[in-house]
């Protein structure tokens, strides 16, 4: 996009950016996982990583998290504060600048990625931060991004038996289950789509189908690129072709993990916790224990095989699985997904495990799955977050009381967890599935003034018309 054409732009938001990859390792941990609740004391593996826990309060701003005891009816909520209606969108418009870029704007063996600099009408503070593809506001391009989803085979050694309602302790008894991804699923699924990963591969994660948000058509292409384009529609005006960040995703052979018999639990009645009932089995992992083994040795083994280096993103595909910590107690659970970092010496090596659920463990009171917590709606959670924060280093001002961020505030370029359950209409694929995406929240819902994105909207399905408002306390 020519200069001249970009300082033509108002919006309500002054942002500097450049295309110079932004400096890790200052102060950062080796290990920084989204789910890492700092505070928490759970021991691990390394001193150098933190450890994750799905029963801390803020756990919401680390990953996709659903209370469980709460959708089921099993326990009452807090009391939530009311949101703020208050709005910058009409601050005083600002022009967009944007510095000279840099030729080559990743090094070898990285992420493309590009930074900004923002200065937010919301507190009228600055920000900087780092996003997956080439700038889109200057010179706008296509980038491929080298994707390798990995199926986890994943064996528990303990059965749900039942629950005390007082403290979300899960009862067990010794019992082997194992959940396969790669294999047919005739319980939960049904012919010819009966097969997690096929069912994956095929989905608008990484098969392009045409979005059309509000009208606008904004491509043929994947889920994630299709957000992309929309959140800066109006930066791209007649760019809008030429800029793509785009998956090339792979499936590797299955990875097997033989959980001991403390960190997993299996539910394999649908009615152990009483009706609605789902399609089990269930199975719940202690996050903790699967974070340090998914880091310190998955994924190392996995770059010893040449399969996954800091330039290639790491899917972890799970099915009809979930996270806890600890694993037998239900009323810590639950984690659909995440996205972390790791790396010695230096963080820089991205990855991601997410659920591919079709249990209606997540369902409302008649036993119908919800939407947003079904099929490949967790993965458009987790894949377009990482894109949008891929090092876990891009603070915002405060925001909350909204989607899963429920009576506290958080600070980050999170953009599903503002909208996490809110789901765009469901898109059916040429196999014939029905597939279910969540709706994205835009880079001007978080730092505010006049929206970048495709309509004036603050999210890809416009339920946001309207930034976040004033800083949230």
């Amino acid at each position: 996009m020519a200069m001249k054409k970009l300082l033509g732009l108002f919006f309500g938001i002054a942002l500097f950016c450049t295309f110079c990859p932004l400096s890790l390792g200052q102060g950062n941990p080796t290990k920084q996982p989204k789910a890492a609740a700092a505070q928490t004391s759970t021991a691990s593996s390394s001193p150098q990583s933190q450890s994750l826990s799905s029963a801390d309060p803020n756990v919401s701003d680390r990953a996709l998290f659903v209370d469980i005891g709460i959708l089921r009816g099993l326990k009452k909520p807090a009391a939530a504060p009311p949101r703020s209606n208050a709005s910058t969108t009409d601050s005083a418009f600002q022009k967009v600048l944007v510095l000279a870029p840099q030729a080559d704007p990743s090094p070898a063996g990285s992420l493309p990625v590009w930074t900004f600099r923002v200065r937010s009408p919301r507190d009228g503070n600055y920000y900087s931060g780092t996003m997956v593809g080439t700038n889109p506001f200057q010179s706008p391009g296509t980038v491929n991004v080298p994707t390798v989803v990995v199926p986890l085979v994943i064996r528990t050694k303990e059965i749900v038996t039942g629950f005390d309602p007082k403290t979300g302790i899960l009862s067990t008894v010794p019992g082997d289950n194992t959940v396969d991804p790669t294999v047919p699923d005739n319980t939960c699924l049904s012919a010819p789509n009966n097969v997690p990963e096929t069912l994956v591969k095929e989905s608008p994660i990484f098969t392009p189908t045409k979005f059309a948000l509000g009208g606008t058509n904004v491509g043929t292409t994947e889920y994630n690129d299709a957000f992309q384009r929309a959140n800066f529609w109006r930066a791209l005006e007649d760019e809008r072709n030429a800029y793509h960040v785009l998956l090339n995703p792979t499936f590797t052979a299955p990875v097997f993990l033989d959980v001991p018999d403390v960190y997993g639990v299996a539910l394999t009645d649908g009615l152990v916790l009483g009706p609605p009932a789902f399609c089990a089995p269930v199975t719940i992992l202690d996050i903790n224990w699967f974070d340090t083994y998914l880091t310190g040795t998955v994924i190392p083994n996995l770059q010893s095989q040449g399969l996954v280096n800091p330039g290639i993103f790491p899917v972890f595909l799970v099915y009809n699985t979930v996270w806890a910590s600890p694993a037998n107690n239900l009323y810590t659970c639950c984690i659909l997904g995440y996205h972390g970092i790791t790396g010695f010496p230096l963080p820089t090596q991205t990855y991601s495990p997410s659920d591919f659920d079709t249990s209606g463990f997540f369902s409302d009171a008649k036993g119908n799955p919800l939407p947003g917590f079904h099929d490949s709606a967790i993965l458009s959670h987790e894949v377009d977050e990482w894109m949008n924060d891929p090092y876990i280093v891009n603070p915002t001002p405060p925001w909350g009381h909204t989607g899963q961020v429920s009576g506290f505030c958080q600070a980050s370029l999170e953009v599903g967890d503002p909208l996490t359950g809110t789901t765009l209409p469901p898109i059916i694929m040429p196999n014939g599935y029905t597939y279910n995406l969540q709706e994205l929240a835009f880079f001007s819902w978080f730092f505010g003034g006049r929206s970048f994105g495709v309509h004036g909207w603050y999210s890809d399905n416009g339920t946001f018309t309207k930034d976040a408002g004033a800083p949230c306390h």
